[in-house]
């Protein structure tokens, strides 16, 4: 990056089945995210809401709900981003591209979902629309099936892997205990997943139901700033250190999907734009909408070669007293997915580790994090590297 970017401040509501409407989980995020950077609401210069939808609320046109924050929000430009399950994350990546082409200082960033008023066909069918449309039999997939296909081509090309995604849902819901913002606080047993049972059925075989993530309300924000604005004298601030999109095929058919590509690429090239490897890692918040998507991501950060990626947890590596832990908000899994607030979460939490504050989930004196949000079968692909700042 050609400016020096930095997080100033997060706001993060609680995930899980809420009360609250769209535009109250927005405007709580967007609050508690200024409150945090303590920057007067007037020295904002644009906002920007990562926000899928896909039907799943009438309101169409959400960015300006942003505005509802603070009086002095008003006039602000305000623009809505959408990239599937990684619209929060593109919505980053607009108000980074804003402070680097000079065309604003001051950034706030809101990810936003409503999703449990509905019915799981009605999400199902919402969720489906991230898929390639065009092919008969590509469409008909809903995104558990998709991830179905990932799960039976790593079983074909590697060996079963269905061990390994029962370890991976057993962590994640054990992380998620010590996260008062996660939305599911109960640990599901390494025994429990790794079988199928009246309360563990067979979703999309041959993924179970605790290899799939939550349908989630919820809300989370940032404050981007550049060095000469108000992160020169932020109580707290965490560098942008590299930030990194790539885009493959929609069509499954174009594509090897258990190489997983799209996230191999960004992810190497996150790390080469922040002058770091894998090993310097201190956590990483990635996306795991299900089991076989953590799994392959293992892999595309480079913590076990191809095919291999069970010893980043037979090796202890992800887990929270491990290496590089993953996913100690209890990711997607456990956490939940309100699908536009995934990507914020994900850097919202990073900046709250960067700077010793994600209380009984913190990895203690943690210098660099990975945050990774993905769209899609692999197909829109953010990875971003944050830096501590204790200077």
């Amino acid at each position: 990056m050609t400016t020096d970017i930095f997080i100033t401040g997060s706001g993060h509501t609680r995930f899980g089945r809420l009360e609250q409407s769209l535009e109250d989980l927005i405007v709580d995020a967007a609050r508690e995210a200024i409150e945090d950077a303590q920057i007067p609401p007037a020295d904002i210069d644009a906002v920007f809401l990562g926000h899928f939808n896909s039907g799943l609320v009438p309101d169409g046109f959400a960015s300006s709900l942003i505005l509802q924050a603070h009086p002095d929000l008003r006039f602000k430009p305000a623009t809505r981003c959408e990239n599937a399950c990684a619209s929060g994350a593109a919505a980053i990546h607009a108000g980074l591209n804003a402070i680097q082409a000079g065309r604003a200082r001051n950034v706030l960033v809101v990810g936003a979902e409503k999703m449990t008023h509905r019915s799981t066909p009605d999400v199902t069918t919402a969720l489906a629309g991230a898929g390639y449309q065009n092919d008969a039999a590509e469409a008909a997939l809903s995104f558990p099936q998709v991830f179905a296909v990932a799960a039976a081509q790593y079983a074909e090309r590697y060996g079963d892997p269905m061990d390994t995604f029962a370890r991976i849902a057993a962590k994640n819901h054990d992380n998620a205990m010590k996260n008062p913002l996660a939305h599911m606080h109960k640990a599901l047993p390494y025994d429990f997943c790794r079988e199928v049972s009246e309360r563990n059925p067979l979703i999309a075989p041959p993924l179970r139901l605790s290899d799939c993530s939550l349908v989630t309300d919820g809300a989370a924000a940032i404050v981007l700033s550049a060095s000469t604005a108000h992160a020169s004298d932020a109580t707290a601030r965490v560098l942008v250190a590299a930030a990194e999109h790539v885009s493959d095929f929609l069509p499954m058919s174009r594509r090897d999907f258990v190489a997983f590509e799209g996230p191999e690429r960004a992810i190497q090239m996150a790390y080469k734009a922040a002058g770091i490897t894998v090993s310097d890692l201190d956590f990483a918040e990635v996306h795991d909408c299900f089991t076989p998507a953590e799994l392959l991501i293992y892999e595309a950060m480079g913590l076990a070669p191809k095919g291999q990626g069970a010893r980043a947890l037979s090796e202890g590596t992800v887990y929270a007293d491990g290496r590089t832990p993953v996913n100690l908000s209890g990711g997607l899994k456990a956490k939940g997915h309100p699908v536009g607030a995934t990507g914020v979460s994900m850097h919202a939490l990073g900046f709250r580790q960067l700077t010793g504050r994600a209380g009984d989930i913190q990895r203690e004196g943690a210098q660099w994090g990975l945050a990774f949000n993905m769209g899609g079968a692999a197909v829109a692909n953010y990875a971003t590297v944050l830096k501590a700042d204790r200077a």
